[in-house]
């Protein structure tokens, strides 16, 4: 699903298996599956973000935040057939469930930038902004970083920048 538009990214199993290890290994970590029947259809992740990679956690830090106090949703994913359904409104309820569980004052993820004129956008897309807003988050100006990935049909790796969304809990 991070092959579409607008993350586009080519990723590796290897790559997928390392970063999805630090959720294994932390205590506070959720992982979230969604089902039909035996089938996974879709999953979010979330984690305290002091056991999450550092370079997500360096612009916080930068800005002075205690990242001791954020909640780091990583992915979201599912199937587009899925979609529309509440299933992305359960992954969010679970996580922040957790957050605040662990006494958490804020929730953080982040999502890519991609210029509206981007030509692989497709003519039908519609951003996510509208369903984060709604679920509270806001995009915390200034709060940029930049990601290295290798875009679906590139052949090296490239800069992108990401927006970090922010919601207290």
């Amino acid at each position: 699903m991070f092959r579409d538009f607008p993350y586009l990214y080519e990723g590796t199993r290897a790559y997928e298996r390392d970063y999805l290890s630090a959720y294994a290994q932390s205590p506070g970590a959720i992982i979230v599956g969604a089902f039909a029947g035996d089938r996974l259809v879709g999953a979010a992740t979330a984690a305290p973000m002091a056991d999450h990679a550092a370079e997500f956690a360096a612009p916080f830090r930068e800005r002075g935040m205690d990242i001791g106090d954020i909640y780091y949703f990583g992915e979201s994913v599912l199937l587009p057939r899925w979609r529309g359904h509440g299933i992305g409104h359960a992954f969010f309820n679970r996580r922040e469930a957790k957050a605040r569980t662990l006494g958490f004052p804020l929730a953080s993820f982040c999502a890519v930038i991609r210029p509206a004129d981007h030509p692989a956008r497709p003519t039908d897309y519609s951003p996510l902004d509208p369903f984060w807003r709604k679920r509270g988050f806001t995009p915390t100006e200034g709060l940029v970083s930049q990601f290295s990935w290798r875009d679906a049909g590139d052949t090296v790796d490239s800069q992108h920048p990401m927006q970090f969304w922010t919601k207290r809990l």
